[in-house]
């Protein structure tokens, strides 16, 4: 639409010392007599736009003039810059990079070298350590199909170890942690689910739509509603100090405690799942169970059973 191209020409105007007229016409497919019209239009609607000729010529928007930003401090913004700059890193959207802009925008030039250095403070990646290319295919892909109401099909491996084939309703793309999740509502189980997306094993977008559904209230939402509390007790591991960098990885800190000898006790909370069994041995020989030992039997049948694999 014309109106999204003018307030796009704007932005980038106020972005950019200057532009030329073909750059214009390239970035919007357009032609450069269009451009000649919109920066006509812009100018009879106040906008102080400059002309200027020669091989080194193009447009831009006279110093002083800026969008008003209302009540945004140069650290708000700041802030809106870094948060755009991080969702840049996962989608494939030129909605964000427009948005980048026109949160650039806000800013006078005098000041966006202070918000340039100020910026380089803090930096979102939203990218984990060691992402393939094919989760943020996954992220680009449900993205699409949440913004058009389509319907996904999943071919899914639940932490049993289980695959199934389940036609779902995507609503929301999570991020917890360094994790991606996928909030849909599964026709399966006819409720909302959470989808891990590292174990989404196929992925298919279809062309069927669905209406949306109410979904929960984030900040009310139970995150661990999935889980087996049944299988929750309290657990004491002591480490020894060769691996104390690891810890402050997984456990909260606050269950750390340093003894006078060097080991390292961590209590708290545990669902006494695969995950616990495998996080323990993962450790070796650099951690015992302290308490309950009711737990112990099993650890030793985990144990022989790797023995036993390489012993054969």
């Amino acid at each position: 639409m014309k109106i999204d191209r003018l307030l796009a020409i704007t932005v980038l105007l106020l972005n950019r010392q200057r532009i030329s007229a073909k750059e214009l016409a390239t970035r919007f497919e357009v032609s450069t007599k269009t451009i000649y019209r919109d920066i006509d239009t812009l100018s009879q609607a106040g906008i102080p736009i400059v002309a200027h000729q020669g091989t080194t010529g193009g447009f831009e928007i006279m110093e002083q003039y800026t969008i008003a930003r209302q009540f945004l401090t140069l650290s708000e913004i700041d802030a809106m810059i870094s948060a755009v700059k991080g969702m840049t890193t996962v989608f494939n959207d030129q909605m964000f990079a427009t948005l980048l802009d026109k949160v650039q925008a806000l800013l006078r030039p005098h000041d966006r070298m202070q918000t340039t250095i100020q910026s380089a403070g803090i930096v979102f990646d939203f990218n984990p350590w060691g992402q393939n290319p094919a989760t943020r295919d996954k992220v680009n892909l449900l993205r699409e199909a949440i913004t058009n109401t389509y319907q996904v099909n999943l071919h899914y491996l639940n932490t049993n170890g289980v695959e199934s084939e389940r036609a779902v309703e995507p609503s929301a793309l999570i991020l917890k942690g360094y994790v991606w999740y996928l909030h849909a509502y599964c026709t399966l189980r006819q409720d909302f689910r959470l989808f891990r997306l590292s174990r989404i094993l196929e992925l298919e977008c279809t062309s069927h739509t669905f209406e949306r559904r109410d979904i929960p209230d984030w900040d009310q939402y139970q995150w661990n509603s999935g889980t087996n509390e049944e299988q929750r007790q309290d657990v004491r591991l002591r480490f020894s100090p060769q691996v104390r960098h690891r810890l402050s990885d997984i456990f909260d800190p606050a269950w750390i405690t340093v003894q006078t000898d060097g080991d390292i006790d961590v209590q708290g909370s545990f669902i006494i799942d695969d995950w616990f069994y495998s996080m323990v041995l993962g450790f070796g020989d650099q951690v015992q169970i302290q308490s309950p030992p009711t737990l112990i039997p099993e650890l030793i049948q985990r144990a022989q059973k790797i023995i036993d694999r390489y012993s054969n």
